[in-house]
């Protein structure tokens, strides 16, 4: 654990890294017979500055929503964090949800945001400094998927509340999401809850519209990935050669995202000549859409019950209040 003083009342912490694990990841993730890479090679700099621009798009429901729900609902669920708790947030992105929560609680200890995007993070976690000057902020730079452990918070707290917006959670497979929520709940403590964020079953033609944006800026997300592996890791990746490509599959009620190689091409990595042929398909993300029963199942696996849902009218979105079962 490295610590280091940006400025009063922010507190960096980072975990370190291990590259050459991460390397290793990406490496068979693109020998396996159906391609894929992790999503969450999306979020360096560029990555993290072209979802902003997605969030504020017209096609893009998921942010608009999630934010009118909290506004909307922002004193009952105060009411159920409690007062001088602390709060952690998963995938911090912007902050700006995580701003319209704390306008609304009272007293809190301390606000812990996750995330590995280093400039984006620092970003977002002087913000909520900036708009709350009583609160000590601890952003952690990890990867919040895998086992890591929360800094020390001098400051006392009535107990651990987690936040987990933007529907990310779908970039999980189901039973992944069950161990992940475990985790979550022996993080947070008996004590503990998590508000999270559930995108819902839809008219799929609502959900092509999103992923499928008119100006294009999800395909320059989707392609942004392979620029990130060419800074990161030298390989050489020819953008030019790839289609966005993203669809709904019905069967197993997700989103999947892909890039598809648009001639025979070769790509190296770390001496490594990969082949693929034309039209062959890298799975970049995948996003599921739960029903509300669906979720609630899943969460009781997890040992965690959902005690408390919000819903916007046309039911195309949900906050989900989970407490240790």
């Amino acid at each position: 654990m490295i610590e280091a003083q940006t400025q009063p009342r922010i507190q960096l912490h980072e975990v370190t890294e291990d590259a050459d694990s991460l390397r290793r990841e990406v490496l068979h993730c693109l020998q396996l017979p159906a391609k894929e890479l992790p999503c969450k090679l999306f979020y360096d700099v560029r990555g993290s500055e072209l979802f902003e621009q997605i969030c504020e798009l017209d096609e893009y429901y998921l942010t608009r929503t999630e934010i009118a729900l909290l506004e909307r609902h922002g004193t009952e669920i105060a009411a159920l964090i409690g007062p001088q708790v602390l709060l952690i947030e998963l995938g911090s992105g912007d902050s700006r949800k995580t701003r319209i929560l704390l306008d609304g609680l009272s007293e809190p200890a301390a606000y812990v945001p996750i995330d590995l995007a280093r400039e984006q993070l620092l970003r977002s976690a002087t913000a909520v400094a900036g708009s709350h000057p009583q609160l000590e902020v601890h952003p952690l730079i990890a990867d919040y998927t895998r086992d890591f452990s929360l800094p020390e918070i001098p400051r006392a707290f009535t107990r651990r509340v987690g936040f987990f917006p933007g529907s990310t959670i779908g970039n999980f497979l189901p039973d992944q999401v069950v161990s992940f929520l475990a985790r979550l709940r022996d993080l947070l403590g008996r004590a503990g809850a998590l508000l999270i964020g559930v995108d819902l079953k839809k008219n799929p033609r609502v959900l092509h519209r999103a992923y499928n944006d008119r100006a294009g800026v999800t395909a320059l997300f989707n392609l942004n990935i392979l620029a990130h592996l060419n800074r990161r890791f030298g390989t050489d990746f020819q953008l030019e050669l790839f289609a966005h490509q993203a669809r709904y599959n019905r069967l197993l009620g997700r989103i999947e995202m892909h890039l598809i190689s648009c001639q025979d091409q070769q790509v190296h990595f770390d001496g490594l000549a990969i082949p693929l042929r034309a039209g062959e398909r890298i799975l970049t993300e995948v996003s599921y859409k739960y029903s509300l029963g669906q979720f609630r199942r899943i969460a009781h696996r997890a040992g965690m019950e959902v005690t408390q849902v919000w819903t916007d009218p046309q039911s195309w979105f949900s906050l989900q209040w989970l407490t240790a079962g």
